[in-house]
């Protein structure tokens, strides 16, 4: 298998992106620990913003790379997928 298509920045950033939000959550618990706030705060804005955020850059991938190595590319959605689960498990999980 040829992992030249993960290395792409379309494919990295957002699985970055998803362990960034993950981090972030997870620091923020470890800090703050967990309370359930009326207002949410600038880590959740963060947090938000990070997964909405990867939206357009997961259909310019699919777009671009599942017409030239459909299975390579269908691994890395899947990829890019099990990170954002990973975030929003934290979240669930956490609050």
């Amino acid at each position: 298998m040829n992992i030249s298509t993960v290395k792409k920045p379309t494919a990295l950033a957002p699985i970055v992106m998803s362990l960034a939000g993950l981090a972030l959550v997870l620091v923020h618990a470890a800090r703050y620990g967990i309370v359930h706030e009326a207002d949410e705060g600038t880590s959740a804005h963060l947090f938000q913003i990070l997964m909405v955020a990867q939206v357009p850059v997961i259909a310019f991938f699919a777009i671009t790379w599942l017409p030239r190595t459909p299975q390579q590319a269908l691994l890395v959605l899947a990829l890019q997928i099990v990170a954002a689960l990973a975030a929003f498990a934290s979240v669930f999980f956490l609050t």
